[in-house]
């Protein structure tokens, strides 16, 4: 080649490439988003459905550090007060969408912002609460993931019975402020069969004080046992409701797998890690443009019952094998 010739060659070269490795280098974009939990930052679920939550949007190609930023904020107590707060200020910092963990964070961002999208997950009853108008169509800046459904009530009730024969009386153990669907749910289980069989019961709870008269009570009966909702009060003082239950040698079921992890007899309900991850998706969606109002509420799709069988023994229940075999866990 001529010199002339290479000399024209490599002007051509370096005025194609010096753009385009330029703009191989710009940093991505780094887009901002919130999440609030109504449990405390070291509380083992808490730290489990961030895990599965970044996850999940790892998977999806956003990486915190390169370009995303996550702002969590944690309400260890469960007060409004400080759900309050936590609330207020991260929408102070403008992130491009919230996920929000639970009823009272979801009833504080409703009030705090009708403009940021919002993402609810692991809420029960979005429709009743009048979060969303639809589960088909949500409308307005909220859309998410549920959780436990009215029917479930009656699932917990049978599978006490498969543990404990002898069950003649039952407490669904709720705080009415964090979770006040479950007067509804109780309602509606007056028409199962069930309720001929097993004396329903609510267990309203505030405080631990109450928690601890209200197991006191029902461990005076032999044939009872205790159902605790999916409530983010009662997940956050768990430990005060399993020191009771042990106390008084009560069964226990709740939707949450840490409660037997923690020494109670046995849960089940929809997998809350794998629901984080899922909405993963949803956050994913509503940074490349969807509105939260053209995408529908989703529904659990993975339930797990676990049960506990050394405090089983402890109570001096029998787990019958074919128990063990529909169980997705056992622990000894």
């Amino acid at each position: 080649m001529r010199r002339r010739d290479f000399i024209k060659v490599f002007a051509v070269s370096a005025l194609t490439a010096g753009p385009l490795t330029a703009r191989a280098q710009r940093p991505e974009r780094v887009r901002r988003i919130g999440v609030v939990f109504a449990l405390g930052e070291n509380d083992p679920v808490a730290r489990g459905r961030v895990r599965a939550f970044r996850l999940g949007l790892r998977d999806l190609g956003w990486v915190e550090g390169r370009n995303l930023l996550i702002e969590y904020r944690f309400s260890g107590t469960n007060s409004n007060e400080l759900i309050n707060q936590n609330v207020a200020d991260l929408i102070q910092r403008a992130p491009e969408v919230i996920v929000g963990n639970s009823t009272p964070v979801l009833a504080a961002l409703r009030s705090a912002t009708s403009t940021i999208p919002i993402v609810f997950v692991v809420v029960n009853d979005p429709v009743g609460q009048g979060f969303i108008s639809s589960l088909a169509r949500p409308g307005g800046n909220i859309t998410g993931f549920s959780f436990v459904e009215p029917e479930i009530v009656g699932k917990w009730i049978d599978l006490l019975s498969d543990v404990k024969p002898n069950l003649s009386r039952v407490a669904l153990m709720f705080n009415p402020v964090t979770a006040p669907f479950y007067d509804d749910y109780l309602q509606a289980l007056k028409a199962s069969s069930r309720r001929d069989l097993v004396k329903v019961e609510a267990a309203h709870v505030r405080s631990i004080a109450q928690i601890e008269l209200a197991i006191a009570n029902l461990g005076r009966e032999p044939g009872s046992g205790l159902m605790v909702g999916a409530d983010s009060f009662v997940l956050a003082v768990r430990a005060a409701i399993a020191k009771a239950a042990d106390e008084h040698g009560l069964p226990v079921i709740s939707p949450y797998r840490q409660f037997v992890a923690e020494g109670s007899l046995m849960s089940y309900g929809p997998d809350t890690d794998d629901i984080f991850r899922r909405s993963s998706s949803y956050v994913d969606r509503i940074l490349k443009g969807e509105a939260p109002s053209s995408m529908p509420a989703q529904s659990p799709i993975k339930f797990e019952l676990v049960i506990n069988l050394k405090t089983a023994r402890t109570l001096g229940l029998t787990v019958q094998q074919p128990f063990l075999l529909l169980a997705d866990e056992v622990i000894e």
